[in-house]
């Protein structure tokens, strides 16, 4: 489930690549893509505040949720001790006020289980709605995507290949433009698996880039620890945000034994009752001190940059087939001792604000063995933008180099990871291709 966390991306995260050789460089900067951004944020809703930084952009921010008393102590720890890193609440895809037909969240939770308000923003609240009433929108379900039908002669994409998901039946679907958004290893598996004469390493691969520089993020690594002096506090409700505390690292310093940087997200909670799960105890005076909050614990798990590395990477496996005949895929995607060294500094700096905040029972987390790649559900590249067709899938505007009407927009498109949480940048691209591919139908141009 997304956790609607969103954070734009600045000329930092743009310009990484090109300035440390990792990956290579984005066709695009933070002022191509920032009206877009505003775009996408005026239509899903977001909160949050605007904090000024350089390295996190403000943005068309719905007014913010409110801390609690642990994290607004937290903060101005933070605020007294260092003069490189902001903390605010998170910003985050939930209403505070009523929002394009849409009512603000009441903070009932748990929201995994489906928001009937329409608070949260998600297809079925917002984007599918405001698609129907167009009345240019069908949607067929129990399908799956075979393959990208593909004409040799006029060198263009021309439909998608569908099985019925209980049937197998194929049917083919045609189109002047096509475009691709079944999330990052969805796409670059469906393109693998439409390999032709011409192109028999993939769909459009001609530079041999596709199902490679697969990234991550690296995630929980950071620490926790007990506060005290609030013990006749409590957090009102059930808050569907964070906190998050911006990259502070490599930014106007140089780490010596690692590239690019990483960010906190986390909180402060009391457990409940919950907590009476692991701990022993059995018959009413253990069920009445479950009654009571637990202490105030302040928890930061960081998300960590992953570099673009070649030597991760997916392939069509074909000895073992999905339940529709489907080749699935072969995953190889490691981290390496850049991400690995950051891994350690994620969880010293980590014990070193707690401390700062006077923490008790510090405990840290996160291990490499426990948390590899995948566990922070932020796949990214395998078809990435850039420059040049013969180091990349896409240019500039998420369009195939060597198929000008077939368009990649979810996260294999991506050149680097930085490290916000990416869905709101893949909206932004995508909103910015369609007025492209828009705007060349007009033209004639596909």
């Amino acid at each position: 489930m997304w956790g609607r966390q969103c954070y734009r991306w600045s000329d930092l995260d743009f310009e990484a690549n090109a300035k440390d050789g990792y990956g290579v460089d984005w066709p695009i900067r933070y002022k191509d893509i920032e009206p877009w951004y505003d775009y996408v944020e005026k239509f899903v809703g977001v909160s949050g505040q605007a904090e000024g930084s350089p390295v996190l952009p403000d943005g068309q921010f719905l007014p913010p949720m409110q801390m609690n008393c642990v994290e607004e102590h937290f903060k101005s720890v933070l605020a007294k001790h260092y003069d490189d890193r902001v903390m605010t609440i998170g910003r985050v895809a939930v209403l505070t006020q009523s929002h394009n037909g849409r009512e603000a969240c009441h903070y009932c939770g748990p929201c995994e289980r489906g928001c009937s308000t329409g608070s949260y923003f998600s297809s079925q609240s917002a984007t599918l709605p405001e698609a129907l009433a167009t009345g240019n929108l069908t949607i067929i379900t129990d399908s799956i995507a075979e393959k990208v039908l593909y004409d040799e002669k006029s060198r263009r994409a021309t439909g998608v290949r569908v099985l019925d998901a209980h049937t197998t039946q194929k049917t083919d679907y045609k189109a002047r433009v096509i475009f691709l958004c079944a999330s990052t290893l969805g796409t670059t598996q469906l393109l693998l698996n439409s390999a032709n004469q011409q192109f028999p390493e993939g769909l459009g691969n001609s530079s041999g880039v596709l199902g490679k520089y697969l990234m991550d993020h690296t995630w929980v690594f950071g620490a926790s620890g007990e506060i005290e002096g609030f013990d006749d506090k409590y957090h009102q409700a059930h808050r569907p945000n964070g906190i998050y505390i911006t990259r502070f690292k490599n930014v106007t310093t140089t780490e010596k034994n690692y590239l690019r940087g990483y960010a906190y997200q986390g909180g402060a909670s009391r457990p409940t009752w919950h907590r009476g799960l692991g701990t022993p105890g059995i018959g009413a005076d253990f069920k009445n001190t479950l009654r009571q909050p637990g202490t105030w614990n302040m928890g930061l798990a960081g998300f960590g940059e992953m570099l673009p590395y070649a030597d991760n990477y997916v392939t069509l496996n074909q000895e073992v087939k999905d339940k529709w005949g489907l080749p699935t895929l072969k995953i190889n995607c490691t981290f390496h001792e850049n991400e690995r060294n950051m891994m350690k500094d994620m969880q010293s700096s980590a014990v070193e604000m707690l401390e700062k905040a006077n923490a008790k029972n510090i405990q840290l987390m996160g291990t490499p063995e426990a948390h590899p790649p995948g566990i922070g559900i932020h796949e990214m590249g395998t078809a990435r933008m850039g420059k040049d067709s013969k180091t990349s899938f896409l240019n500039g505007n998420n369009q195939s180099h060597e198929i000008p009407n077939l368009f990649i927009t979810d996260g294999s498109c991506m050149t680097s990871s930085a490290v916000q949480n990416p869905s709101i940048t893949y909206m932004a691209l995508t909103a910015r291709a369609c007025d492209f591919a828009v705007k060349k139908l007009k033209e004639n141009a596909l």
